[in-house]
């Protein structure tokens, strides 16, 4: 067992474009929905015995899994999918309802056809001919997941939030160390109003953020460029 979730996840990432190859409609309506692959999660994890309730369903599929390429749990989550097309298409189309919909496995599958229709899959649809689109896939969600991490990081960075902690500081510092006449010299001239700092310390903050954003643009950039490659190579 791996270590981590992200050989599931790339696995995942055939699943678009084997949908994308038979039936582009079913696809785009999917896209616009932003439902992603996450319904299907748990179908490979557990090779469908998490999301099936008849035992007899669950040990044919394994022994189909077992005697098939590793890949093939996604060619058959694909025939799921493509079975189902018509019912995906009558509803909203939106993540939730369609996400609902897909997660909730129907009890009266035909589990010979669809077993049937995964081997034509894969042999129509070679996962060698998928590799770059599932590369290509994992590309986009990385940049992405870097992206919202990079713009979380920059909200805490923001030159106002910055000057609202150290004009909050300054407040308690004043506080507590103000007794007689000392108040009356910081008030005179120790301490710089907000009104003539805010300037300079806005610059300073927004040149560092400017440059650790650049820094790390450049490092994810890299990284996504030998990212597909490097993928290609496991497949």
């Amino acid at each position: 067992m791996d270590p981590t979730m992200d050989s599931t996840k790339h696995i995942l990432n055939y699943l678009m474009p084997l949908l994308q190859r038979e039936s582009p409609q079913l696809h785009d309506f999917m896209h616009r929905a932003e439902v992603g692959t996450i319904f299907a999660l748990s179908w490979l994890i557990t090779w469908y015995g998490h999301v099936l309730a008849d035992f007899r369903h669950i040990r044919r599929l394994y022994d189909f899994f077992l005697a098939s390429h590793p890949l093939m749990p996604v060619y058959f989550a694909a025939a799921v999918v493509l079975y189902r097309e018509e019912e995906v298409l009558a509803c909203d189309c939106d993540m939730p309802s369609v996400h609902q919909l897909l997660s909730r496995i129907p009890r009266d599958l035909p589990y010979e056809a669809l077993v049937a229709r995964a081997q034509r899959l894969f042999q129509h649809l070679p996962h060698p001919e998928l590799a770059k689109e599932a590369a290509l896939q994992l590309h986009k969600s990385i940049s992405i997941g870097s992206f919202s991490a990079f713009q979380r990081a920059a909200l805490c960075q923001r030159p106002d939030a910055i000057l609202r902690q150290q004009q909050q500081q300054q407040q308690q510092q004043l506080q507590g160390s103000s007794l007689g006449g000392r108040t009356e010299a910081a008030d005179d001239g120790l301490l710089l109003r907000p009104a003539e700092h805010s300037s300079l310390v806005k610059a300073a903050v927004w040149g560092m953020t400017a440059t650790l954003g650049a820094a790390a643009l450049a490092v994810t950039q890299t990284a996504l460029e030998w990212a597909p490659e490097f993928l290609l190579q496991l497949f």
